[in-house]
């Protein structure tokens, strides 16, 4: 999905039009915020509507090539459409892929998260779409990296020593895995010991279909004993 279309290599080279005397010509931005904010400086208009399946086909092949969730916005921008148009054609597209609007669901589906907009894989072709990407190989989490990984999501930020406390085991190779997947990030320093501090990222907001960490279920239940943590020094 990530592959560039065709004919879009010169968009800002030499198939950008040439500026206009920037003494006598102002861009025209006093509809941004109602309208969406408009195409980008310097590129050439486009009007969806005159487009083969008009705004719907244009998002479509936006998010098609989209290797990152993109915002609302940077969509409005991009189809020079306002907010809330686009948000109300996203919606009726993801109504669409679900099989809602009277077709077969489809393979894939359109979600928003914590970052945006992208299209994903149906989870129920999860098994099929693994014969593929996986080739004989496993690209789930270990059992420790999700141990660790619910730990830094419910105590964020947190230090490695924090979890470790709660693990019972070193967990510097678990955490350089999450890191390395994306999941969590470096947010700073302790500002007692200097330790470095850990939370999760959008990635991970996205891997679990969030748009905050509000959805998260209730500790009790999954993580026994967290308040704990607070009597543990930082190291």
């Amino acid at each position: 999905m990530s592959t560039p279309t065709p004919g879009l290599s010169g968009a800002r080279g030499a198939g950008a039009h040439p500026a206009p005397d920037s003494a006598t010509w102002e861009p025209d931005l006093s509809g941004a915020e109602g309208a969406g904010a408009r195409a980008e400086a310097g590129s050439p208009e486009v009007d969806v509507a005159s487009l083969p399946g008009g705004a719907e086909a244009a998002l479509e092949a936006v998010l098609m090539v989209a290797d990152a969730p993109v915002s609302v916005e940077r969509l409005a921008a991009i189809v020079a459409l306002p907010v809330g148009d686009v948000v109300g054609v996203l919606h009726e597209l993801a109504a669409e892929y679900r099989g809602e609007r009277g077709g077969r669901p489809r393979g894939f589906e359109l979600r928003e998260g914590a970052q945006g907009w992208r299209v994903y894989s149906a989870p129920a072709h999860a098994d099929v779409v693994a014969r593929l990407v996986l080739e004989g190989q496993s690209a789930r989490l270990s059992q420790a990296a999700l141990e660790t990984l619910a730990v830094i999501a419910y105590r964020q930020p947190v230090t490695r020593g924090q979890v470790s406390a709660v693990r019972g085991v070193n967990v510097d190779g678990v955490v350089r895995t999450l890191l390395a997947r994306g999941l969590v990030a470096e947010v700073g320093q302790d500002p007692l010991s200097g330790a470095v501090l850990f939370a999760t990222t959008g990635e991970f907001l996205d891997r679990m279909g969030w748009q905050s960490l509000d959805e998260l279920p209730a500790t009790a239940p999954h993580l026994p004993g967290i308040d704990a943590l607070d009597d543990f020094g930082r190291a």
